[in-house]
């Protein structure tokens, strides 16, 4: 059986009129969080040093970089490379999202 090496505490996102990024465990290779965004709200976000990947719990979307652009819903799972810009635009529905860092959140500026 693995030992339990870290143990964080998850806290739902609420939905209200700002943005809200909760960090609920961080180790040296990885961040878990939640992140949520009202319908018609902005993502004021700015490019991470660290690879990202998003669950999509609830709400739609569309997720904007510089070479594309996806519509996104709960269900799915978007790859975001360090250093890549990206945004999400056109909420339609709160969006809920989780939120996986690889090394953790800011281990690398």
């Amino acid at each position: 059986m693995q030992k339990l090496v870290a143990l964080g505490r998850f806290r739902a996102p609420s939905h209200g009129e700002a943005n809200d990024y909760v960090e609920h465990l961080a180790v040296p290779d990885m961040s878990v969080g939640t992140y949520s965004i009202p319908a018609g709200g902005y993502d004021d976000q700015t490019p991470h040093t660290e690879d990202e990947i998003y669950v999509v719990t609830q709400g739609r979307a569309r997720i904007v970089t510089p070479d594309s652009t996806e519509t996104v819903a709960a269900g799915d799972v978007i790859f975001v490379p360090a250093g890549e810009p990206h945004r999400f635009e056109d909420i339609t529905e709160d969006l809920a999202l989780i939120v996986v860092f690889a090394p953790a959140y800011r281990s690398r500026s």
